[in-house]
């Protein structure tokens, strides 16, 4: 099953006019697709990004399984002004908690709330740009996102993504959930143009 796993390699589908993205995720050692996150926001939303900048607009990514499987994850992005606030349900739509985007951060990141508004972790980038850990409230790391580099020419000329999802071995597997949606959350936020 795709949240049993400690690892994930995520590998957004290029697209030369793409109005939503598309992710596979893959096993990292056998490349072999273990689920499909979507972007699915409304029509008018798609509409509405040909004359305004995607990061303002809210969006709904799924992540699934298979391709007819229902999803497992939904994160949903409302607008987006100042601070991002991403919501992550699970499969029976039920709040996992949210994710509220760092003001003033280097690297960029997030603050992680559970669904009594608590914040729980904190997902923290690097001034590089690509490289972040998931951290408890002690600053213990419970895993990692990072980019994984995809050749001069697609990073030249496209803005999809590579990137793996690791959880950390001492880490809960109940977290997994969490980290795949704030892997997604960092490429929708922080990641992309326009």
């Amino acid at each position: 099953m795709l949240l049993e796993r400690r690892t994930w390699f995520v590998k957004e589908r290029v697209g030369l006019i793409k109005l939503a993205d598309v992710y596979d995720i893959l096993d990292p050692e056998t490349q072999q697709v273990v689920g499909i996150a979507k972007e699915e926001p409304g029509t008018l939303i798609k509409l509405l990004r040909l004359v305004v900048s995607k990061q303002l607009l809210p969006t709904r990514v799924n992540i699934y399984e298979s391709e007819d499987a229902p999803p497992l994850v939904s994160i949903h992005k409302p607008i987006t002004l100042l601070r991002a606030k991403v919501s992550v349900f699970d499969r029976s739509g039920s709040s996992l908690g949210y994710f509220k985007s760092k003001l003033f951060s280097l690297g960029g990141g997030f603050w992680i709330h559970d669904t009594a508004d608590r914040q729980v972790a904190e997902v923290k980038g690097d001034w590089k740009g690509w490289n972040f850990k998931f951290l408890d409230t002690t600053g213990h790391e419970l895993g990692t996102v990072t980019k994984k580099w995809a050749g001069i020419g697609k990073e030249l000329f496209t803005s999809a993504d590579n990137y793996i999802i690791a959880l950390g071995e001492a880490s809960p597997r109940t977290i997994a959930p969490l980290l795949l949606a704030a892997g997604i959350a960092i490429d929708v936020v922080y990641k992309e143009g326009a």
